[in-house]
């Protein structure tokens, strides 16, 4: 029965999105999804024994503390960011320990008309595939071009633009949701952005935005200002490397972007993240650009895997408001996403950038999501070099490794951005978006499977 409604919703959208808004065009698509997602997978991984819940505005506490005795629950955390706050939000959300099953639960609350939305707090984790140095020995094919040496024709030509002295700008930022990173790496260190309002070491929150110390960003899987907790830090690590690792110094590996800021919001630990820490991370990030004023231009998400989040997806919308970019992995499930959305990957907001992985020989990696209208783009994600942290004799040091997935790839679009940014100062992220996705190569593998059947092109940037 779902997928008829599902199919019946499709019908009515295409019949009467012309002339609406587009909020209202966003509000259907959301309809849509929602359907659709309950229709085709219910085996995303959830938090045990929670839920989120969102009240409508002026819900007495009396008839909140009702809803509660009626799931046997509590409140475990209440989330009102300044974001939320700045949107209008006077609520937020909450994040309630159940004791029946979370299915039970949000069946029960969502009786309630005090109810807004409930869902599960949703489990996500990265999309990397670790398999086993590195420009001049052949091995960053990711930056090669069909022109330069070494060369590869389906790398993003970032060395062509390198070679025209464009290598990116100390003031453009780029936000990190994932793991932590290693900002001391000697390939990462350069470009490591801090907060310009705090003050390291003082133990006072000096930019007043909820956090103490946050120097290099927030850890908000521990609920820390430690942004690097060690070798367990190497996917964010690795992302990282790829999005801004130095060029030119003799060393390592180099980024798409080899001049930028980059700045950490850690949500993914040993047990993934969840929905409750990624809505943080983001309003962190919408925060601190414009708290700060900094040139925030995108958030890279190399992570994904839960189901539908109305409250995940108002914070990637807070982003698009404050024109920052999010670049997210379509997923390692080789899955069509329009028929079994991966979030984040699938949701309609259009700061939304979804990047598939594609092989050194141009092919779609065997392990890459795709989907013809929910993909936008191919990105090399197939035995990609970068910087990760490695333990020797007790401390941690640089080192460089092999990855795999649409983890990998997803940093090539966001170094991309940042990139363009500073070639083209006054771009707005719809331009720069627009730039990306007309920019691609035709590539056949890709073709009827992402929204552009194309590859990431940085050439002329």
């Amino acid at each position: 029965m779902k997928k008829v409604n599902y199919l019946l919703l499709v019908i009515l959208a295409s019949a009467l999105i012309v002339g609406c808004s587009q909020k209202e065009q966003l509000q259907v698509q959301d309809e849509a999804l929602k359907l659709k997602s309950a229709s085709v997978k219910t085996d995303y991984e959830y938090v045990p024994n929670e839920i989120i819940v969102k009240f409508k505005e002026g819900t007495e506490v009396s008839k909140k503390e009702a809803v509660y005795a009626k799931l046997s629950g509590k409140v475990k955390e209440k989330i009102l960011t300044k974001m939320m706050e700045k949107f209008g939000d006077k609520n937020g959300i909450e994040l309630l320990s159940v004791s029946g099953t979370v299915d039970d639960a949000i069946a029960k609350a969502k009786t309630n008309k005090e109810v807004e939305y409930a869902e599960p707090n949703y489990v996500y984790h990265h999309d990397a595939v670790l398999n086993d140095t590195y420009f001049a020995n052949g091995s960053l094919w990711g930056m090669y071009g069909a022109s330069t040496s070494p060369a590869n024709q389906y790398g993003t030509g970032a060395a062509t633009v390198w070679a025209g002295g464009k290598t990116g700008s100390g003031s453009v930022y780029v936000g990190i949701i994932d793991e932590g990173y290693m900002y001391t790496h000697e390939d990462l260190a350069a470009n490591a952005g801090t907060n310009p309002g705090e003050i390291a070491g003082n133990g006072k929150d000096d930019d007043r935005n909820g956090y103490i110390d946050d120097v290099y960003g927030w850890d908000f899987d521990g609920n820390n200002n430690t942004v690097f907790d060690g070798t367990t830090d190497d996917h964010g690590t690795h992302v990282a490397g790829t999005i801004g690792g130095v060029g030119g110094n003799g060393k390592g590996v180099a980024g798409v972007c080899w001049t930028v800021k980059l700045l950490d919001a850690k949500f993914l630990g040993r047990n993934g993240g969840t929905t409750a820490n990624a809505i943080k991370a983001i309003d962190y990030f919408v925060d601190l650009k414009t708290r700060a004023s900094i040139d925030l231009v995108a958030l890279n998400n190399s992570w994904g895997g839960g189901g539908f989040s109305q409250a995940l997806q108002d914070a990637i919308e807070r982003a698009n408001s404050a024109n920052i970019l999010f670049i997210v992995a379509a997923g390692n499930e080789t899955n069509d996403n329009d028929a079994a959305p991966s979030y984040p990957a699938a949701y309609p907001n259009s700061n939304i950038i979804a990047v598939a992985s594609i092989t050194s020989t141009g092919g779609l990696s065997s392990f890459s999501n795709w989907g013809a209208k929910s993909v936008d783009l191919g990105a090399p994600g197939s035995g990609i070099y970068s910087s990760v942290p490695l333990s020797s004799k007790g401390k941690i040091v640089s080192g460089y490794a092999s990855y795999s997935g649409t983890s990998m790839a997803t940093p090539h679009v966001t170094g991309a951005c940042a990139l363009y940014k500073s070639t083209h100062p006054s771009a707005s992220a719809a331009d720069i978006k627009a730039a990306i996705l007309g920019s691609v190569i035709a590539t056949p593998s890709l073709s009827g499977k992402c929204v552009t059947a194309g590859r990431l092109n940085v050439i002329g940037f």
